[in-house]
């Protein structure tokens, strides 16, 4: 499989941050983000990597060049202007050769299985990853009495799931694809309503996106803790 990142965005909730480096080039635990998706995706087999880039592409292209010294390929998809997921996927289409592919968010951390997604995929024009949700806040258990009976900090809540940002599509969806507009708002509620997307539930994975400067700070935590 070849694999899409999509790492365009401006991350404007990481400021002043991303004001001279791009979100996917932040350090977690010392290395940048897109380093560590791209080691993700290589444990898997996936060697020709597209980066869709936008904003401070340049800085991508002196940090990573042609992925060589990572043990994989890279080609740039370049965009002027935003075009959304679903354009940058579109617009990143003409380095695919592989059926199916993998899209990832430029700011998603995790270990979840990208083969299991494309072992799932059957006769579906595409897969996506969901995760547990976890409560952004603690929360607190009381008995009938009125007396406190449990703290639980920002417990998972059962039997609701997210999309994690990981999606594993055939390259026949490339022509629906928007030329500009999101794929979670354009293409995925077509597919889902005709039956062609699946969903592919991890629950024991490490998950996270870094959509804040707090994430980031709890990530660069948790693998600096973990690589000691």
């Amino acid at each position: 499989m070849q694999a899409i990142i999509l790492a365009g965005g401006f991350g404007k909730r990481l400021a002043p941050l991303t004001s001279e480096t791009p979100k996917p080039l932040l350090t977690v635990g010392g290395k940048p983000i897109l380093v560590r998706q791209i080691e993700w995706l290589k444990s898997f087999g996936i060697t020709d990597i597209i980066l869709a880039v936008g904003y401070l592409r340049h800085k991508i292209f002196e940090a990573l060049g042609d992925g060589r010294k990572l043990g994989v390929r890279i080609f740039y998809s370049v965009e002027e202007e935003p075009l959304g997921t679903g354009g940058a996927v579109k617009n990143a289409s003409i380095f695919l050769e592989e059926d199916p592919f993998v899209v990832v968010n430029g700011d998603v951390l995790t270990n979840l299985s990208v083969v299991k997604m494309a072992e799932s995929l059957g006769d579906a024009d595409g897969a996506i990853a969901l995760v547990p949700l976890r409560s952004p806040y603690g929360i607190v258990e009381f008995d009938g009495e009125g007396f406190i009976t449990r703290f639980r900090e920002k417990p998972v809540l059962e039997g609701f799931y997210i999309n994690a940002g990981v999606y594993v599509l055939r390259r026949r969806i490339i022509e629906e694809l928007p030329d500009r507009g999101n794929i979670e708002e354009t293409l995925f509620p077509r597919l889902a309503q005709q039956k062609r997307l699946k969903a592919v539930v991890f629950k024991d994975v490490f998950w996270r996106s870094v959509d804040s400067l707090k994430d980031l700070e709890e990530v660069d935590k948790f693998f600096g803790g973990n690589e000691r």
